[in-house]
């Protein structure tokens, strides 16, 4: 028995400290970037599938650095042990897309929910878009999902207005569903915090320059108005 025990501790110590190891060695190229580019934000750093590259996400863009940290390189990285070949690249972007979106979504958006609420979309929108109306009402025709909408006014001071009126309702979705529906400001409104420089902040870290845009729960992507029945086979794709 002893001579089984020793290997199986031997082992466990091994795979312990080199996870150690990988974690430090993360932490220290997360600090050591940090130190070199003071301008920019290292979100995150993650030791890729091969030896000696990291992953790194660098003001909302995945690129690549050495362990010494001599060089960068953007673009693709495939998984060719996979047929089709796997992007890894996509995969971990969209996965960081919908980290950021998630958080940002608890504090910054308004949250509606349908039926179970298992499904989910991101969207930025503009109260006085027609596009945004019109997706508004394919949204009614969904069921089991849960909308968080960042009020993003891009066409007017009055888009800002009516944002900031939904948004310091007392019931926010309910006021935000009455301006999609019919562009009345709530009742007896009154200005509060609001988050609409923070939503900027997002729609420009995410390139959204006009609205509608939608996330999905997935990190997928889409530009403008979309029916629900496409919204439908969207969520029938996700991985």
């Amino acid at each position: 028995m002893i001579v089984k025990i020793v290997p199986f501790v031997s082992l466990l110590w091994y795979l312990l400290t080199t996870a150690g190891l990988a974690l430090a060695n993360e932490e220290n190229i997360k600090r050591g970037l940090s130190a070199r580019l003071p301008g920019m934000a290292v979100e995150s750093v993650t030791r890729s599938p091969f030896a000696g590259l990291y992953e790194v996400v660098l003001d909302g863009e995945i690129v690549y650095t050495d362990e010494k940290m001599e060089y960068f390189f953007s673009g693709n990285v495939f998984d060719i042990r996979a047929m089709p070949p796997r992007n890894l690249t996509e995969g971990n972007a969209q996965r960081a897309t919908v980290g950021v979106l998630a958080k940002a979504g608890r504090d910054f958006a308004i949250k509606r929910v349908r039926g179970n609420g298992k499904r989910v979309l991101y969207t930025f929108e503009d109260p006085n878009c027609g596009y945004c109306k019109a997706l508004h009402q394919e949204f009614e025709r969904l069921d089991n999902v849960t909308i968080y909408t960042f009020p993003t006014p891009m066409l007017s001071q009055n888009s800002a207005d009516k944002a900031v009126a939904a948004w310091c309702a007392e019931d926010r979705a309910g006021a935000w569903d009455k301006l999609m529906a019919g562009g009345e400001l709530p009742a007896g409104a009154t200005a509060c915090p609001h988050p609409l420089a923070s939503v900027a902040a997002l729609a420009k870290r995410f390139e959204v320059r006009s609205t509608p845009v939608i996330f999905l729960g997935d990190g997928r992507r889409i530009n403008g108005f979309v029916s629900a029945d496409n919204l439908e086979k969207a969520f029938d794709a996700e991985k």
